[in-house]
């Protein structure tokens, strides 16, 4: 019988715990699911991540969560003042929202044929474009 996979639950690293939960909590609208010293669980419905406090993993991960309506979120977000960016793709219509640390959550749903593709961005904000040859360059005043 092959091995089955269930779910992948990211882990970011954080500088201060206590913060990154209220955080994830106040702005994100994640609930805690448990805390104990040095290592957290938030949830916002089937999405987990786990929160370390300088420990497992790099400040500035990434990583992509689906959710049914990007639009919607992106305007809660920046209500509450979250660091956040958006753009369509060929695979979704999502955005980059960054948390206290650098880590950035991915959110994307359905991409939207009537919106223009991109802006590409890095981990810094960093605006890239296509070139003709097939690749990409950073884009000079973002």
């Amino acid at each position: 019988m092959p091995q089955e996979f269930r779910n992948a639950t990211p882990i970011f690293r954080v500088a201060n715990l206590r913060a990154s939960i209220e955080y994830y909590v106040t702005v994100l609208g994640f609930k805690l699911d448990w805390e104990y010293p040095f290592v957290a669980s938030v949830s916002r419905g089937r999405c987990g991540i786990f929160l370390a406090e300088g420990d497992q993993g790099n400040p500035g991960t990434w990583t992509w969560i689906g959710v049914s309506d990007a639009d919607t979120l992106f305007d809660e977000y920046q209500d509450k003042g979250a660091k956040v960016r958006k753009a369509n793709f060929k695979w979704a219509y999502e955005m980059q929202v960054e948390d206290l640390d650098g880590n950035v959550l991915r959110l994307g749903s359905e991409a939207k044929p009537d919106v223009p593709l991109g802006p590409w961005r890095d981990m810094h904000g960093d605006r890239w474009s296509p070139t003709p040859g097939g690749g990409s360059a950073r884009v000079e005043g973002n």
